[in-house]
């Protein structure tokens, strides 16, 4: 089950899981749009960039391909640990009490994360580090899985995991992001140092095998808390599934960006 940005910030438990198994992170999650990450840099007055919850340093590597110079700040040492492995400097702290020692940026940025970030403190942090005209970007993939996927994985979600009250497969998975992002856009405008948020998206697809799936589905927070026998239970079923759609399948993305200026 995917993590949704509507997720309360307070869940520190799954925050700060994510570290259990940092290479299956950085090996299994996607990385974002070569699009989205070149309209980020250039509405962002220079290439000094800071990357919120930078996590194994998926898409810090691609702003620093872009040209960019990021610092990352993650909460969990072992997910620094395998973004150094990368060459990427990151800081270990929550980012609302990180100490920025006077150094400011022309670019925040983060990446899957910022539901981990309490919306408010988040955006008045990042505007205390921005420099004048900077740019706030929090962006998310959303699944936007075609029927037969969606249909599938729902009959799992709801066979397997019966007291997990939220089937993000039973209704458009876009739909439960939606809240997250009105949070995120009202706690910028709460600040009052940014202009009016704004929201850019990209679609895209990516092919998966049977393997890949299952290599990202335990990435995800609320799976990776799962008891064993439940957690084999669920591998052997979503891998069932994918073997019957003849061992891969696509799974269409959607990007989406919610920004605003210093």
């Amino acid at each position: 089950m995917p993590t949704l940005p509507s997720e309360s910030h307070q869940a520190r438990e799954i925050a700060e899981s994510f570290g259990a198994d940092a290479e299956r992170y950085d090996r299994a999650r996607p990385s974002y749009p070569d699009a989205m990450v070149e309209r980020i840099v250039a509405a962002s007055p220079g290439v000094d960039f800071l990357d919120v919850g930078c996590g194994t340093g998926i898409a810090a590597r691609q702003f620093q391909a872009a040209g960019c110079r990021v610092l990352g700040v993650d909460v969990d040492a072992r997910m620094a640990d395998q973004a150094r492995q990368h060459g990427l400097a990151v800081e270990v702290s929550r980012f609302e009490s990180w100490e920025p020692a006077g150094r400011t940026f022309d670019a925040v940025v983060a990446g899957q994360t910022w539901h981990w970030v309490d919306p408010v403190a988040g955006a008045a942090k990042a505007a205390e580090v921005l420099q004048p005209g900077g740019q706030l970007a929090l962006f998310w993939n959303v699944f936007q899985p075609t029927p037969e996927v969606a249909e599938a994985f729902s009959e799992i979600q709801v066979r397997v995991l019966p007291e997990v009250p939220l089937n993000p497969w039973a209704v458009p998975v876009l739909d439960l992001y939606k809240g997250g992002f009105a949070k995120t856009a009202e706690g910028i405008r709460e600040t009052g140092a940014f202009g009016e948020p704004e929201q850019w998206q990209w679609e895209w697809q990516r092919l998966y095998t049977r393997d890949e799936w299952l290599d990202q589905l335990f990435t995800f927070g609320a799976m990776s808390q799962l008891p064993p026998a439940q957690a084999a239970e669920l591998r052997a079923a979503m891998g069932a599934a994918i073997d019957t759609m003849g061992g891969t399948f696509t799974m269409p993305y959607l990007t989406v960006v919610v920004t605003a200026a210093r």
